[in-house]
């Protein structure tokens, strides 16, 4: 028959291992309601952390000193650390990206090595990233703790978009800073990838060989929003452009073959045809 103690301890088993699950499930629960924080890492700690707690206790429930198997563990423990150097290394570099909020899940991000993505989750060993293409990139976190990255999500999510555009010297300027900024504000408020709370502003930066250059300025809600917003901008923008009459120059030359009246003959256009 099972004694006093075996019942105690096949109840602390029991109890353990309920406990554990829940407590990752917790983890788990408050990660999907608290944006940026990985699941995976905090989760199995958590369940590592109750179950060696739980096997301690039941080992003193049952009569089994604890003193000595602690003794033991901290003795053997550098050997451990030795041994698993990496792992913990990546360990404690994952648990200090979290906890720094320097990556989260959910932000984009891109490496000194030119890789980029969305970082999907934290685990124990690796930062896994999504590239655009879908494919998985494991960065282990000691590498990622170290790494020079940029984290366009941090401070804020929202990104500045810069478009350089060009006009004739013919152009009003008065009027090529309204028409400009008129679109700009128009697509504001017709597309959710564009920052609404942001005005457009626009800069004349210097006298082109042919052109005024300026830039406008906008900015987009995320990172890959910036794309959609440029993309729809400078659609707008030409289309207005060519109904208000206002030139988009480029480069032109004239060019006099030897032998020909340059006062009397007439530029011609060169083709490769």
């Amino acid at each position: 028959l099972i004694g006093q103690n075996g019942l105690i301890a096949i109840f602390l088993y029991f109890f353990t291992l309920v406990i554990a699950r829940l407590g990752s499930s917790f983890i788990r629960i408050w990660s999907q309601r608290t944006p940026g924080v990985s699941a995976s890492l905090l989760a199995n700690l958590t369940k590592i952390i109750i179950l060696v707690f739980g096997i301690l206790t039941i080992l003193q429930a049952i009569g089994i000193s604890i003193t000595p198997i602690l003794a033991t563990l901290g003795i053997g423990g550098l050997a451990v650390a030795l041994a698993f150097q990496d792992t913990l290394s990546n360990l404690f570099s994952g648990l200090y990206l979290i906890i720094s909020q320097q990556v989260r899940t959910g932000d984009y991000i891109k490496l000194e090595t030119g890789q980029e993505g969305y970082v999907i989750d934290i685990t124990w060993r690796n930062t896994v990233v999504r590239e655009l293409q879908n494919n998985l990139v494991l960065i282990p976190n000691s590498k990622l703790a170290s790494a020079i990255f940029t984290n366009y999500h941090l401070p804020a999510k929202e990104v500045g978009v810069r478009v350089n555009v060009s006009v004739s010297y013919q152009s009003d300027l008065e009027q090529v800073e309204e028409v400009t900024l008129q679109v700009a504000r128009e697509l504001k408020t017709e597309y959710p990838q564009i920052y609404a709370d942001f005005d457009p502003v626009i800069f004349y930066e210097n006298f082109g060989d042919f052109s005024i250059n300026f830039v406008v300025v906008f900015r987009a809600n995320e990172f890959l929003d910036q794309r959609v917003a440029k993309h729809q901008f400078i659609k707008r923008l030409h289309r207005r452009y060519r109904e208000v009459g206002i030139e988009i120059p480029y480069p032109s030359h004239n060019v006099y073959m030897p032998g020909t009246n340059h006062r009397n003959s007439k530029p011609q256009i060169l083709s490769n045809e």
